[in-house]
């Protein structure tokens, strides 16, 4: 379905979108399009920076350590991947920007020490329930080595993965979550060989069980409080502080909690004072309020015996997915240096004016850590583009055909340079529209045919072209007819399953940077959404950044005819790939991680194949070796019946032992 190009002039999801006609011969520069103009459509200037831009042949151009020295063209690396069997749709992590983003935060959080003359230090730790890959988490122990960087457990299992891989006796090991008496033990015993687990208190019948385990192993772990603040937040996660969270303690059970150590002799090991303000804290405001509380209850339990030393500001540290830079919930209204500098700054305050030694700064920065690293791309197995080509009935047309006829001539006549004319735009549609409701009626009254139909559907179809074409951008226009191009909108198939790969998008209709990665000195033509493989209405990506809102549609391009169509979704690194599912048994895609090297190019460090059908198959205790034999046994059955060749039966069993080694989804 061939669209003029729609110009969106609002940013506000509530309005529709305005339309304006694109014709080169009254306006040659209107088709002018540079990569400039790419970038300031999708918004890659803003959110973009300074990992991914656009180079002169209108690929996305990456720049994994921050600065343009080393770029990569990211079309050219996924034909590269490509041509090394590792079939779309594919993750590409980058880890020289892992790396760059642990830089960036550890460099914040010293100028901020540095400038406030702050007598303590800052000390990191990445929670891993954020991405549980393995390379991830150990990537991020081998980078942040230099700062003594730790990790954050909520679970045995994750508990599990810290222990093995942290080695560093400075790093610290942060134990949240629900702790039954084999998860406690295991902290202290690790404290045993020469590791910092910190086991936080966030119910308060987990105090019971830290007693008892410390004195029947005649050890203890390092103790942290994680406190209920009264103070309010904002954004999606806003419920995480407050009386009804979901963990930590109310000012009570602290106060009780502080005298159950003081009897049990662990009073000495309580060290850490933690609060969660939750997920991607939008507005700095919020942030400052509840260090200011945080703060007081930390001075408060040093003077009630406690030795403290640490204070952990939790997770929270957002990312700005559509670039607005405003207190959106797809956006933050703070830079990562006035993060830093507002965590330092109040906590130095507090401390100052109660005579407090300042304690050491924890964060469990997740999402601002993990969200650039990870590119998804996903190739368009095609659209569900219209014809402009109507129909052609043999015999009489009928009265409905005829009107839909006549107001498409009605259309086509309207002049655009008479003022007096454009009221007619309005009537017209209106026409249009009740006549194709007229030839529904019919049709289920049996009075038209099925290719009257198709034609009554096409004539519309027509009529909303045409006008869209004719449409001058008047604040007089009816909205209706400058939300025509939604009518019109191309329904793009992607080869994934975005509840696999990009489950946040449907949970929380959480937006990311969405765009075509190759074709950016192009114009795009088109609006359209994506459906995705599932046989699931709600497998859609159809929400898209748009400068502080969003938009139900992206602006693309027209398919090219034996050339793929690639698309990018950025800023996913964090939760994605950890919270999808097997919805239909689409699997995990093939990832891969690419590393900078010193002449200009990457180097493949690691390589994570995507699901295959036996996987998921067995995933679901389906088990691949009956599934053959019972379709083995049942083609000799049909053989024997003489309704299957031997040929045929060997063909389909080929194919059955084949696609259970392929990937779940289509190939070509």
């Amino acid at each position: 379905m061939q669209l003029p190009l729609f110009s969106i002039l609002s940013t506000d999801s509530s309005k529709p979108f305005q339309t304006k006609p694109i014709d080169p011969q009254e306006d040659p520069q209107e088709e002018q399009w540079s990569c400039l103009n790419s970038a300031s459509l999708y918004g890659l200037e803003t959110w973009g920076k300074p990992y991914f831009s656009i180079n002169k042949k209108g690929h996305i151009s990456v720049q994994p350590n921050g600065s343009n020295n080393h770029t990569l063209d990211l079309f050219d690396l996924v034909k590269g991947l490509e041509s090394r069997n590792l079939e779309l749709p594919l993750i590409i992590r980058f880890d020289d920007i892992l790396e760059d983003r642990l830089k960036q935060l550890h460099e914040a959080f010293e100028n901020a020490l540095t400038h406030y003359h702050y007598q303590g230090s800052y000390q990191g730790v990445f929670p891993v329930k954020c991405n549980h890959q393995h390379h991830v988490v150990e990537e991020f122990v081998t980078c942040g080595k230099h700062w003594h960087f730790g990790l954050e457990a909520g679970s045995k299992a994750e508990l599990l993965i810290a222990l093995s891989l942290l080695e560093d006796r400075k790093s610290l090991l942060i134990c949240n979550g629900y702790k039954d008496k084999r998860y406690i033990e295991t902290a202290i015993l690790a404290r045993k060989l020469g590791r910092q687990p910190v086991v936080v208190i966030e119910q308060a019948d987990e105090v019971h069980r830290i007693i008892s385990a410390s004195h029947e192993l005649g050890s203890s772990p390092l103790i942290g409080l994680r406190v209920k603040l009264t103070c309010r937040s904002s954004g999606r996660w806003k419920s995480s502080v407050g009386e009804k969270a979901k963990f930590g303690l109310s000012i009570p059970d602290i106060l009780k909690t502080i005298e159950l150590l003081r009897e049990a002799k662990l009073l000495n090991e309580l060290r850490l004072l933690h609060f969660h303000l939750g997920s991607q804290i939008n507005d700095i405001a919020v942030l400052k309020d509840a260090l200011q509380e945080a703060s007081q209850i930390y001075v408060e339990l040093i003077r009630l015996g406690a030795p403290m030393g640490y204070l952990d500001v939790g997770g929270g540290l957002g990312i700005d997915y559509d670039g607005s830079k405003t207190s959106t919930q797809a956006s933050t209204n703070y830079s990562l240096q006035n993060y830093a500098n507002d965590v330092v700054a109040t906590i130095q305050e507090c401390c100052a004016s109660n005579e407090i030694k300042v304690p050491t700064i924890v964060s469990e920065s997740g999402r601002a850590l993990a969200s650039h690293f990870s590119v998804l791309i996903f190739n368009i197995l095609g659209t569900n583009c219209s014809t402009s080509k109507i129909s052609e009935i043999v015999g009489k047309d009928s009265l409905i055909i005829r009107n839909l006829k006549e107001t498409l001539a009605t259309i086509d006549n309207i002049k655009i340079s008479n003022p007096l004319e454009i009221s007619k735009f309005q009537e017209a549609w209106n026409d249009a529209v009740k006549f194709k409701e007229d030839a529904f009626t019919a049709f289920r009254l049996g009075y038209i045919s099925l290719p009257e139909r198709a034609m009554a559907e096409e004539l519309t179809l027509s009529c909303a072209k045409n006008l869209i074409k004719k449409i001058p951008l008047d604040e007089l226009i009816p909205d209706e007819l400058k939300n025509l191009s939604s009518i019109l909108a191309t329904t793009y198939y992607a080869n994934l399953s975005i509840f696999r790969s990009a489950p946040d998008t449907w949970a929380i209709k959480q937006l990311f940077p969405i765009m075509p990665i190759h074709r950016l000195n192009e114009k795009p033509t088109q609006l359209g959404d994506f459906a995705d493989l599932t046989c699931d209405s709600d497998g859609k990506l159809s929400n898209f950044i748009n400068n502080g809102n969003s938009k139900s549609l992206l602006e693309l391009h027209q398919l090219n005819a034996n050339e793929p169509y690639l698309i990018g979704m950025f800023l996913g690194g964090a939760y994605q790939e950890v919270m999808g599912n097997l919805h239909n048994l689409f699997g995990r895609t093939n990832a891969v991680h690419i590393r900078l090297n010193g002449s200009k190019g990457y180097t493949i460090d690691h390589v994570v194949r995507g699901s295959t059908n036996s996987d998921v198959l067995q995933a679901m205790e389906h088990l691949p070796e009956l599934l053959l034999e019972r379709l083995r046994v049942a083609s000799e059955m049909a053989i024997n019946q003489g309704d299957l060749t031997i040929s045929d039966a060997r063909r389909l069993m080929d194919h059955l032992e084949t696609s259970l080694r392929q990937s779940t989804y289509l190939q070509e």
